[in-house]
């Protein structure tokens, strides 16, 4: 009798403390994902603001060595940054992986011997699949294409923010223009894999869930880099992107858009009205996003001929390749990630 309670109460136990494991790390992924999020929306501002403050402290000469350190490291952005394996490996990223979960699926190789613009859509509201897979290591993007250095491409003016442009670095990201994708692809060796998010804030005013579309028609910069560079264009499709947000979605016309595309021309990026859960609750309304699967393929790399000034007819015709490319990615995966055949991409 005693032997059978004892037992009882030990797999009491067990379970009780196997359920508590795993609401830790379910706190674990919620607060990984929290700071990135955080760190999305507010660490260059409350960088800049915290700066300013200590410089009129007594701790004024931290802040003027840092500015100091930051004029004479201005240039570094857009010469390959300063990648950190150590941050690219943190468990954080693991948790935040998790969370979804976000997967990466490899379709083909790559070679080391060339360099590679990848397309990645949609873009979503923060692009969370192209941060966790290609600015960290906790999807094995370097087990999964060897030899292969991933530098994923935003917005210059976050590497103007201080501290935040030192914390973008180390995971490998660089500013979206033309001297700091030159500089990677022409000065920089082989092996280098730039990731543009192609749609940008334009596509990011477009994506609710349930809906597959990428504004791409008249996207077509990146096809004439990967011309004067000989790089070749990678299509990657990241299966449910739009579906860990909703967004409030303004029509062509209404004020709400005239807004958000102001903010785009002038700034860069749009403001989007949206929500994901609570903090403490997936049934309230929050900044955390909602713990749905992104799955992240990369497609088969469309070999791209070396012209110093491509004409318009000759980036038509590769970037119509890499549309049809693309479309053909999207078709083969689609049922395999919860999509219905009959679904198509929409192409804007």
């Amino acid at each position: 009798i005693f032997l059978g309670t004892g037992s009882s109460i030990l797999s009491a136990l067990q379970d009780l403390f196997w359920l508590s494991k795993s609401k830790v790390e379910k706190q674990l992924q919620i607060i990984s994902v929290l700071q990135w999020v955080l760190t999305f929306l507010i660490m260059g501002v409350a960088c800049t603001l915290i700066l300013m403050y200590i410089l009129c402290t007594d701790c004024w000469a931290i802040a003027a060595l840092y500015l100091a350190w930051l004029v004479f490291d201005w240039n570094t952005p857009k010469k390959g940054g300063r990648r950190s394996q150590w941050v690219r490996n943190w468990a954080i990223w693991r948790y935040f992986r998790d969370y979804f979960p976000i997967r990466l699926v490899k379709t083909h190789n790559l070679l080391t011997t060339r360099n590679y613009i990848f397309g990645y859509h949609p873009h979503g509201i923060m692009g969370l699949g192209a941060f966790c897979n290609f600015s960290t290591e906790a999807t094995g993007v370097s087990q999964k294409f060897p030899g292969i250095r991933p530098y994923l491409a935003t917005l210059a003016g976050n590497f103007r923010m201080p501290i935040l442009r030192d914390y973008l670095m180390s995971g490998g990201i660089c500013p979206v223009n033309r001297d700091s994708i030159d500089y990677i692809l022409s000065k920089n060796g082989s092996g280098n894999a730039i990731i543009i998010v192609v749609g940008g804030a334009a596509e990011s005013l477009n994506c609710t869930p349930g809906k597959n579309s990428v504004t791409l028609k008249n996207r077509k910069g990146f096809v004439k880099l990967a011309l004067r560079h000989g790089a070749d264009l990678v299509p990657v499709y990241s299966f449910g992107e739009n579906e860990v947000y909703k967004q409030v979605i303004f029509e062509e016309g209404s004020w709400g858009r005239w807004v958000q595309k102001k903010f785009q021309k002038h700034i860069g990026f749009a403001p989007c009205i949206f929500h994901g859960r609570g903090l403490f609750s997936s049934n309230t309304w929050g900044l955390l996003p909602y713990s749905k699967p992104i799955t992240t393929v990369v497609g088969e790399p469309i070999t791209i001929p070396k012209i110093d000034n491509p004409s318009q007819k000759e980036v038509d015709f590769y970037h119509s390749i890499y549309v049809d490319s693309l479309i053909k990615l999207f078709d083969k995966y689609k049922s395999k990630f919860g999509l219905p055949e009959t679904e198509v991409l929409e192409v804007n």
